[in-house]
């Protein structure tokens, strides 16, 4: 028989922290703690098998399910010493979801679940309290109503918001037992009208209601949004977990709250949290009230008046404390906790890795492993390499002047400017058309998450450092600031009121997730610097890696950028964009619209010079290190003249008609240019092109070595080859002119020949090419669009499409498809090593700074990746893990 369920709490428990696939990470750490006897409320864990088997028979459940459930439920009442559905003494539960990984906000919750008409007044007997009870109740009614019976939460806080206006009261706590007994009664009367039969009396009824509403929420929009965004497989499932409730609301000696172990935002180490005294734990997390302080010192820092948890409870304090050392002490890693005090007594509800910025990552990874808590290997495994986005770029310039509006809490680290937009829809729409928004809302909820991931910065006029803005923004790497109490936003209407001004729709707003700063305009930005604790783990993991890392550029910046960032080299420097500047232009065109060699050579002869000096400044900033360089390679029409005044200029500079110009570009029109007169064909076709770009990068090369020091090995790369004749020819040529030129000088130079593999054909003769080429490097972005057939440039209208239906799992332009474009470069590494043993192999695509495809040109054996330069620390980190993976 398969065990579905598993039970925890009093000090022991049927699962633990292994079983984290099995009971998801909520349910394998509660698991975890009552095993080592921390206070945790009794309760069970269903598996996430349940929640694979409920979505492969039509949500339906296995048949032994439920008695296992009952089993389960009948041993936390014995442990708790109450019953479900009992008038007298109830026991009632919180119903959860536990993925394998934290989705935060993502899934539906239930608490107080088994209050009903008769419970309600048990509840009100045992705690001696009537007010708590019917509080409890009409928050059950609306939760459950929202959550399980699809009833609008709106329709709830209406009639809350109507009675308090009635009664002239201002704050929750006003409400006296009755007021909330008549709010209870007319939240069960309006579910009634909504739903057309009475709320749910049967507890157990309640129960099953809650199980099929968590496991409905996997598939739900939010949640597919969110596992897209951060590559969670659809497949791994859920698990359940019921748990008996622990109350924060039953007065001034009850509290609940959200803290961290370290700080999540710097890394610090200090604890960092919020809590509110009689409260639940929706208060925190989801805005409702702006929480207080953890410990005295963040009181100070923040500036608040309300006393933290340290000074007003500080025996709960302290013990809260002891069980924040010994949690981080078993899991060796910073912990988030959720807890709730209930008449002077602590309960733990919930611990997990928490949630960190890049530089809290870095910092607290680093501390640890130089404490010797973890190992420097564990510290690399720690960071996610796609997170160090967060550090590598810009930050507000602290000298740049600013017209402050407000400051809020500072929630998530980093700097972002953008037009004020106020719904998730257009964040996203406005983002898709590139435009930079700030998304500004009250509050931010689950539903809002596509609009945050398309946002440039997050702004809440509500909520704290732990509400679902905060937690969500820092794990996407979204500048945030939160509870910006003094902003008047009227979601309506779409403008925010701060003393006086008015902000509208689309004005530009900048805002600083770092000091929780927002500004009205744009404020100029800093570079970041990289050193300390950064630089400690790239250097750890530059020990470990076996795999070279090198970047794309082109101009000085790129390449000097690529050096600060750790480059070991560049893999790929795109010649044509060296074209485009506006001087140049003029000559490119009339090499290309010349009618015959001569004109062509006049042309050439112009970009000569100019092309040299490029490779001259290039070769000086990368000294020492590998330059390969890609030999004119699109479509001549992308330099064509588009406007009359640019073939004017063309037309004076060569003596001819606009008119005879315009032909000449008409014929040269290609139907399906990237498959067209483009690469080694513009070689085959126009040679002189090609002569002329080996002679600038050879007399560059000679030119800056002939000081001495580090010498330079220009690797000349030849594009879009597809046969071993097409790659004789133009070699046969290159190395004419670069002997002749090096013999003349006197100089000793080596350099290499090899080609761009983008072609299927070219991958699978790849035996045959590399009897001409010294190196392959697979320009993986061509490559993905010759194999599927596909273009990059068009294909966004459908391949949200494909990854939706489960055909991609993630974008191919992306993550390299391993299946076929991985098996071709596989392919082509073993034909072309055969042939020649020691052939230089890497990839140069975009796919070079992604780690999943890192790792897999790891895994393959080649020599380095390529990418552009702010993802060179990402592909260093991501090939130290590859590695430590073996």
């Amino acid at each position: 028989m398969t065990k579905w369920v598993y039970t925890f709490g009093d000090g022991k428990a049927e699962g633990d922290a292994t079983l984290k696939n099995l009971l998801g990470g909520k349910g394998a750490n509660l698991a975890e703690m009552s095993n080592i006897g921390l206070p945790v409320p009794p309760g069970f864990t269903i598996t996430t098998e349940v929640c694979t088997y409920y979505y492969d028979h039509k949500n339906s459940y296995p048949d032994d399910l439920k008695d296992q459930v009952i089993k389960a439920l009948s041993e936390v009442e014995k442990t708790v010493g109450a019953s479900f559905g009992d008038g007298e003494n109830p026991l009632l539960v919180s119903v959860r979801s536990g993925a394998r990984v934290s989705m935060p906000g993502m899934m539906d919750t239930v608490l107080n679940l088994g209050l009903n008409d008769v419970t309600v007044e048990g509840l009100a007997h045992q705690s001696g309290d009537a007010r708590f009870a019917y509080d409890s109740y009409r928050r059950f009614i609306q939760m459950y109503s929202d959550v399980v019976l699809g009833v609008d939460h709106y329709n709830f806080e209406e009639i809350l918001e109507i009675h308090k206006e009635e009664n002239g009261y201002i704050l929750d706590t006003e409400l006296s037992a009755d007021d909330w007994k008549k709010v209870a009664k007319a939240f069960k009367e309006k579910a009634e009208e909504e739903l057309g039969h009475p709320f749910p009396q049967d507890v157990h009824e309640q129960l099953w209601g809650a199980v099929n509403a968590v496991f409905g929420s996997w598939m739900i929009d939010r949640a597919k949004t969110y596992r897209r965004i951060n590559n969670i497989p659809g497949d791994w499932g859920t698990a359940v977990n019921v748990q008996s409730m622990v109350f924060g609301n039953m007065g001034d000696t009850s509290a609940t709250g959200v803290t961290f172990t370290r700080d999540p935002s710097t890394g610090e180490n200090a604890y960092y949290g919020e809590y509110l005294i009689n409260a639940q734990g929706e208060d925190v997390v989801a805005g409702i009230r702006t929480p207080q302080n953890l410990t005295k010192i963040s009181r100070e820092k923040s500036g608040s008046t309300m006393p933290s948890m340290e000074e007003a409870m500080p025996e709960m304090y302290q013990e809260l404390a002891d069980v924040f050392t010994k949690l981080e002490a078993h899991y060796r890693d910073m912990q988030d906790i959720e807890f709730t005090v209930q008449k002077g007594k602590l309960w733990i509800l919930q611990t997990r890795s928490g949630k960190r910025t890049s530089k809290a990552s870095l910092k607290i990874a680093v501390d640890m492993a130089e404490a010797g808590i973890i190992t420097e290997k564990e510290a690399i495994m720690r960071i996610e390499p796609k997170a160090l986005d967060q550090l590598l770029h810009p930050t507000l310039d602290p000298d740049a002047p600013r017209d402050i509006l407000t400051r809020g809490l500072p929630a998530s680290p980093g700097a972002a400017c953008g037009m004020a937009v106020f719904t998730a829809d257009e964040a996203e729409s406005m983002a898709k058309d590139g435009k930079k928004v700030i998304l500004v809302r009250q509050e931010t909820s689950p539903e809002d998450i596509h609009g945050m991931h398309a946002a440039e910065g997050i702004l809440t006029s509500r909520g704290g450092m732990t509400s679902h803005a905060a937690v969500v923004a820092r794990g996407m790497g979204r500048p945030c600031v939160s509870g910006a109490g003094s902003l008047q936003i009227d979601m309506n209407k779409e403008t925010i009121t701060i003393m006086g001004r008015k902000i509208n729709k689309f004005d530009i707003l900048t805002i600083d997730g770092t000091s929780g700063e927002v500004m009205f305009g744009e404020v100029k930005t800093v570079k970041p610097e990289l050193s300390g604790d950064f630089a400690k783990l790239m250097g750890w993991a530059d020990e470990i890696r076996s795999l070279d890392v090198r970047a794309n550029a082109e101009t000085p910046l790129d390449a000097k950028t690529a050096r600060e960032f750790g480059a070991e080299g560049i893999g790929l420097c795109r010649t044509e964009h060296m074209f485009f500047d506006a001087e140049r232009i003029i000559n490119v065109r009339q090499m290309i619209l010349a009618e015959d060699k001569a004109g062509r050579e006049k042309a050439l002869a112009k970009l000569l010079p100019v092309q040299k000096q490029d490779f001259i400044e290039l070769f000086t900033i990368m000294r020492g290190l590998p330059v390969t360089v890609r030999l004119l390679d699109p479509p001549l029409h992308e330099f064509l003249p588009q406007k009359r005044e640019d073939f004017q200029s063309v037309a004076e500079a060569m003596g001819v008609s606009v008119e005879h110009l315009q032909i000449r570009a008409e014929n040269l029109h290609e139907f399906n240019p990237m498959l067209g007169h483009r690469g080694c064909r513009l070689g085959i076709s126009y040679p002189e092109i090609y002569e002329m770009q080996t002679r600038a990068i050879i007399e560059a090369a000679l030119e800056v070595s002939k000081d001495g020091g580090a010498v330079i090995v220009p690797e000349i790369m030849i594009p879009l080859v597809g046969s071993r004749k097409e790659l004789q020819i133009l070699k046969k040529m290159v190395t004419r002119i670069s002997d002749d030129i090096i013999g003349k000088s006197g100089v000793k130079l080596d350099y290499l020949v090899g080609t761009m593999i983008e072609l299927p054909r070219a991958a699978l003769q790849a035996g045959e090419i590399a009897h001409e080429a010294e190196f392959f490097s697979f320009g993986t972005n061509d490559l993905t669009q010759t194999t599927f057939g596909i273009s990059r440039d068009d294909s966004a209208s459908f391949l949200d499409d494909y990854i939706h239906a489960g055909i991609f799992e993630q974008d191919p332009f992306v993550t390299i498809d391993q299946d076929g474009v991985g098996e071709l470069v596989k392919i082509a590494s073993e034909r072309g090593r055969k042939t020649r043993a020691n052939l230089k192999l890497g990839i140069c695509g975009e796919h070079g700074g992604d780690p999943a495809s890192v790792e897999f040109c790891h895994r393959i054996g080649l020599n380095y990746v390529s990418c552009s330069p702010y993802r060179v620390p990402i592909a260093r980190l991501a090939a130290a893990q590859a590695k430590l993976k073996e």
